[in-house]
């Protein structure tokens, strides 16, 4: 296999008492997000292993594109729990640093007006919120994706990743639009910012190389 095998990570999420967000709630999450790695690498696996010769390619149904869409499935069900559990088990507050001066700089509104806007996401999600840095004109924005592997946009960069289906809290809040509110509040009082801005400054830094390469398209009149 031309990979390494995905495996998932022991966050200090998993080994401290969130505030609000129970044990069992994380224990029974972390099961979601170590199958989707367990599955990622058997699709990997199967789609390496395909005789392309043979192996037919049908838009209604066949093997490679059943395999192909269930990996991006588990893939992104993968990297997303990974982002969400890295960032949590901090000690909440304000954000900082360069994540809450490029919100500021960058939303309409500033951060006071992001704060809003994000909770409000959260309400209007089937899935996940991303807080995304876009590459290619580093500007940064919240991403609404309904399901793991629909409505991620090439060339962002998600720093920060919000949860809302209903395993992250129907546990512990029950399966209310008002317990989901709850939960929102919980996951930003156990948010680690200091986890968010290493994501941006990895973002940007990938934008800075790319940018010095010379490789970017020359803009057009």
């Amino acid at each position: 296999m031309p990979w390494d095998e995905l495996k998932t990570r022991d966050w200090p999420a998993f080994n401290k008492d969130l505030d609000g967000i129970s044990r069992q709630t994380m224990q029974d999450h972390f099961k979601l997000y170590e199958g989707y790695a367990k599955k990622a690498n058997e699709c990997r696996r199967i789609l390496n292993e395909f005789e392309y010769d043979e192996v037919e390619g049908n838009q209604v149904y066949s093997p490679l594109r059943s395999v192909s869409i269930d990996y991006t499935f588990a893939l992104l069900g993968y990297k997303n729990h990974d982002l969400y559990f890295g960032h949590l088990g901090g000690d909440g507050g304000e954000p900082d640093g360069a994540f809450a001066e490029l919100v500021e700089r960058e939303f309409h509104g500033g951060l006071q007006e992001w704060k809003k806007a994000i909770r409000k996401c959260a309400s209007a999600a089937r899935g996940w919120v991303m807080v995304g840095y876009d590459l290619n004109d580093g500007s940064i924005f919240n991403y609404i994706m309904d399901t793991q592997n629909l409505w991620a946009v090439y060339n962002m960069v998600p720093v920060l990743a919000l949860d809302v289906y209903e395993h992250a809290y129907v546990r512990d809040f029950g399966a209310t639009p008002d317990g989901r509110k709850e939960y929102v509040e919980a996951f930003f009082r156990n948010i680690d910012w200091d986890h968010v801005n290493r994501q941006l400054a990895q973002a940007q830094a990938a934008k800075e190389a790319a940018d010095r390469s010379g490789a970017k398209e020359p803009a057009h009149a």
